[in-house]
């Protein structure tokens, strides 16, 4: 079949690599894709929030299955607008409808949904600017560190954690009446800091059954020790390894059949991925927020681990039939180190000559933010750049392996955190 995939990160490129190794898949296009997206498939240029234009590609060019990388045109109703045109409805969307998508695009509506179904979170209330007062008499009755988020989508930088009652109440202010994540901050959710480990946690859902995709982690800061300013994600381990089978079931048992049942029971059309923020706190799973896609750098790690046709998955997904289904992972380790350009996440430059050099590992390098130029040159095109994914029977081998592959990539102002997976290192070792 011919298959559209929306996107142009390191999610998009780990999802083509996976679409393409399928014998279901004739044609792959990757809307808008990158330098490296254009060696599994063919890039077009298709302006992911114009939902006329990509249904008018996907008839001309007898697209039968559209995957949707991102949040934003699903949270803006890609699905709904495919379903409601006549010529595009047998299309199959792998994506959630807007309501479903409302999971990530408010924060306030995820927290609401679930208190319905029970699921474990943070105690939490939403204020605006006209209840600002109320805002910082709630954060008043909560013990440091303080969490504010933008209710709707801010690129993943709309989460605050500030470690005193004043700055709290500063940046609330802030969001709300300086409108710091512009209209995402319109709203603000406060909820109270769970003191535990963060991991990822992704389902593969047709809206009645649902795949547990691998967990994983990620890390979040700029840099090491988890410091400095939030980004779009600088590494990512799949397995983590303190999600063993006993923890898995909590997770499972008290977040993921509560969600699918939840979706199902208030009639909310849900084809896609759900991806599940946790925190381990001492043992149990609470759920820190929903996203409706998988995440980025997490899928670098995750997709190479899955040895199933990921075209087929989807395939029983769009018919509602996943409960036929099995779930082949790879039982190595994948580390994946991203590498950014030189002031990510402000201020960077683009357009600096990448040089990939060689690789002796079969490390996978993943295109987040690269081009070509009029003449093939390959080069820098966004704040995260490429990432390295190993896959090894041990965390520390595959670290090694993706740390080697990075020092062969070479472009001016190139940094990467030199520390991922070291928490998890040292949390195997009992320290």
């Amino acid at each position: 079949m011919n298959i559209l995939l929306l996107g142009s990160g390191g999610r998009e490129h780990a999802i083509a690599y996976k679409i393409a190794q399928s014998p279901l898949c004739n044609q792959l296009y990757i809307a808008p894709g990158n330098a490296g997206t254009a060696t599994l498939g063919e890039n077009v240029s298709l302006d992911l929030g114009d939902f006329e234009s990509i249904g008018q590609f996907a008839m001309s060019h007898r697209v039968e299955m559209m995957v949707v990388g991102p949040e934003a045109p699903l949270v803006d109703g890609i699905a709904d607008f495919f379903a409601s045109q006549p010529l595009l409805r047998n299309i199959m969307v792998i994506g959630p409808s807007r309501q479903g998508a409302m999971l990530e695009g408010s924060k306030d509506y995820a927290k609401a949904f679930m208190q319905r179904h029970a699921i474990p979170t943070a105690r939490y209330q939403t204020f605006t600017s006209a209840t600002l007062a109320e805002g910082e008499h709630f954060l008043e009755t909560l013990a440091p560190p303080y969490v504010l988020k933008a209710d709707g989508l801010a690129a993943g930088k709309g989460v605050l954690i500030d470690p005193d009652l004043p700055s709290a109440k500063a940046h609330l202010r802030e969001m709300l009446q300086d409108h710091k994540f512009g209209d995402a901050s319109a709203s603000v959710v406060i909820e109270e800091y769970l003191n535990g480990i963060e991991l990822s946690v992704f389902v593969l859902t047709d809206g009645s059954h649902y795949l547990l995709l691998p967990s994983a982690k990620d890390y979040k800061r700029i840099g090491e020790d988890d410091t400095g300013l939030n980004t779009g994600g600088m590494g990512s381990i799949s397995p983590v390894p303190f999600a063993d089978k006993a923890f898995m079931k909590k997770v499972e048992d008290r977040i993921v059949k509560p969600t699918v049942r939840g979706l199902r029971e208030e009639k909310i059309p849900y084809c896609g991925f759900i991806f599940v923020g946790l925190m381990n706190v001492g043992g149990d799973p609470y759920v820190i927020e929903y996203n409706v896609r998988m995440g980025d750098p997490e899928t670098e790690s995750v997709f190479p681990r899955i040895k199933s046709d990921v075209v087929q998955l989807f395939e029983n997904a769009a018919h509602g039939n996943l409960d036929g289904c099995k779930l082949e992972v790879d039982p190595r380790t994948a580390a994946c180190v991203m590498m950014v350009a030189g002031g990510y996440p402000e201020g960077y430059r683009k357009g600096d000559a990448i040089s990939l050099g060689s690789d002796v590992d079969s490390t996978i390098l993943f295109h987040c933010g690269t081009k070509r130029d009029s003449e093939g040159r390959l080069l820098t095109n966004g704040g995260r750049v490429i990432c390295a994914t190993a896959l090894a029977s041990s965390l520390p081998e595959a670290l090694l392996k993706s740390y080697n592959r990075c020092q062969t990539v070479e472009w001016d102002g190139k940094y990467q955190r030199r520390d991922i997976g070291q928490d998890l290192l040292k949390l195997m070792q009992g320290n």
